[in-house]
Parts: structure tokens; sequence; C-alpha cells
């Protein structure tokens, strides 16, 4: 029997952060709403004032619309039973939606989230943002690729540092004012990178948004931070996880976040 393909899910997470001098904040909740513990969380966004996610998992995969307040499932589009979904993001009225291993993705009307097309790209799908008119894509590496969303052809890349050192297991992606802000898998933190330079500018700890007893659960069961949406114009994160209880309001005061503009 052949061993098992490798990904880049199988390597270890980084020892992040490298250095002292990066600004760190630990995460403050605002508030908080109910999440689907079920739900394995590879994206979340604001497309408008609905709240859409999406799941992972063969067999579990949706593109979702998720009512904010109580966490209840509005609408939903499964993909095929072989599909693990992954991330999402929104540009030119459209959501894309990455899957991880199949070398292709979705894509839906932005209002009606009907699944409208597909669409192709080498090698593993994680996490994917809109910046500007381009979407930036992460794929448990150290290196986003961007991509020009009209045809989604490969236009640059990014390798995202802390000071000299390159940061891997990008996950999530969302735009956040002027940041990037990225998930980094298998750890509490989000960083926060310059979308022209891919420095990173600081980290966001969300090690205490769980109670004891619910982090226990949710590592008990696999689960793991995962999720970022920002809503530009009521200045509001949202940040859940994989197979978590909550989804978390961010008190942004610890947090100075610049206005939002195409790079």
């Amino acid at each position: 029997m052949l061993p098992p393909a490798s990904t880049n899910a199988d390597a270890a997470p980084p020892r992040v952060p490298f250095s002292d001098k990066t600004p760190k904040v630990m995460a403050r909740a605002r508030a908080s709403w109910p999440h689907d513990t079920a739900a394995y969380t590879q994206g979340l966004l604001f497309e408008g004032e609905r709240l859409v996610e999406s799941t992972g998992g063969e067999g579990r995969s949706e593109l979702r619309e998720v009512e904010r307040r109580s966490g209840r499932v509005l609408s939903r589009s499964s993909l095929p039973n072989d599909v693990f979904g992954e991330g999402i993001a929104v540009a030119a009225d459209r959501i894309f939606q990455l899957t991880w291993k199949g070398e292709r993705g979705y894509e839906y009307d932005a209002r009606s989230l009907a699944r409208r097309d597909s669409f192709t790209y080498v090698g593993e799908g994680w996490g994917v943002a809109s910046v500007g008119s381009q979407l930036y894509m992460s794929d448990g590496s150290s290196t986003l690729r961007i991509f020009d969303p009209h045809q989604f052809r490969e236009v640059g890349r990014l390798e995202v540092r802390e000071g000299e050192k390159a940061v891997w297991m990008l996950n999530e992606l969302e735009l956040v004012g002027d940041e990037l802000w990225a998930n980094i898998y298998q750890t509490d933190l989000i960083a926060r990178i310059s979308p022209s330079t891919g420095r990173i500018v600081g980290w966001v700890d969300l090690s205490r948004l769980l109670t004891a007893r619910e982090r226990a659960d949710v590592e008990r069961r696999g689960g793991v931070a995962n999720g970022i949406a920002f809503d530009a114009s009521r200045r509001v994160v949202l940040v859940t996880g994989k197979l978590w209880p909550r989804v978390f309001e961010l008190d942004l005061r610890d947090v100075s976040v610049a206005a939002t503009h195409a790079p």
C-alpha cells in the first residue's frame, strides 16, 4: 500500500511570534453569539449585512448564510461528497470558495448564494481574501498567491515574514482595514500582514476567548481557531474557529486598524 500523500497541513506550526519586538495584543470580546459546534469553519465573511460561512470536511462541506445572533443556518449550498471546502472571498459580485486538494473552486452569486461556475488552480487551497481588485490566496505555506478574479489567473506572489523569518501555516485570510489578517493554523494567533510588503506588523492572540471548559471540548474534537470576518461599514471584526461554540465580536480598542482602501 502506498503511503498517504503529504500536504502542507502535515507541517508543524511555526513557533511564532519569532520576535518580542512585534506588537502583540490579547483579543477581548465585546460580544459573542452561538456557533454551530459541528461546523468545521474554513472561511467567514460579511456580504453586505449577511454573515456567510464556508465549512470543510468530506461530505460536510457547505457554503451557508448564518443568522449572526442565533447561529441558525438560513440557507446552504452543499459541495460534492468528495470535496473538502476551504476559504471564501467576495469579488466582482461573486463569492469564490476554494477547496483543499481538488485544485478546483466554486463561484456563487453574491446575492442569492446560488452556485454559478467553477474555476481551477494548481496546488492546495486554504484561505482567500479580496484585496482591492485582486484575490490573495493561502495554501498553508509562507507564500500568498495573488489572482485576477475574472479569469482566476495568478498575477503575483507575496512572501510573508516576521522580520527576516518566513511564517508558514497561513490559513483563513481577511482584509481588515489596510491589513491582511491571517489565522496561523494550529495556533491561537492571527498575523496582521502588510499586503504590499508581506511583513507582519502585529499579532492578535485569541487564546483567552474560550472558557477552559470550551477550549478542552474543542481540542478534544480537533478544533482550532479559524475564521475572520470584517464589516468595514461598522468597523466590526468577528472571529471563530473550527468546531467552536461561539462567534466573537472583537473589541478593537487595543488594535489600531486603518481605514480600508485599495492598495
